[in-house]
């Protein structure tokens, strides 16, 4: 399996193709992911890819493998990712 790219192979090939510098791409990175946070409780959609949600999980009972013993898991909020259908299909590939 191939690694994963890196923040500076990224703003590399992003410099490359939209023909800025590599210190412009990595600002247009950091502002993008400083905006993603700042909206999230909103939902931020970032097109063709996904979008980030503020999801409410309930508060509901688990069980410690080791013991077995029933504990409370307390409600929270959690932010959960969810993958456009575009970039499902170029991932993918459609059926």
């Amino acid at each position: 399996m191939a690694k994963a790219l890196t923040k500076s192979q990224i703003a590399a090939t992003l410099a490359e193709t939209s023909g800025i510098t590599k210190k412009q791409a990595v600002a247009v990175l950091e502002s993008l992911a400083t905006l993603a946070y700042k909206n999230a409780k909103n939902t931020f959609t970032f097109p063709g890819v996904g979008k980030l949600v503020l999801v409410n999980r309930k508060a509901r009972i688990g069980r410690n493998p080791a013991t077995g013993a029933e504990i409370k898991i307390p409600a929270k909020k959690v932010v959960k990712f969810r993958v456009a259908k575009a970039a499902k299909d170029m991932i993918l590939g459609t059926k």
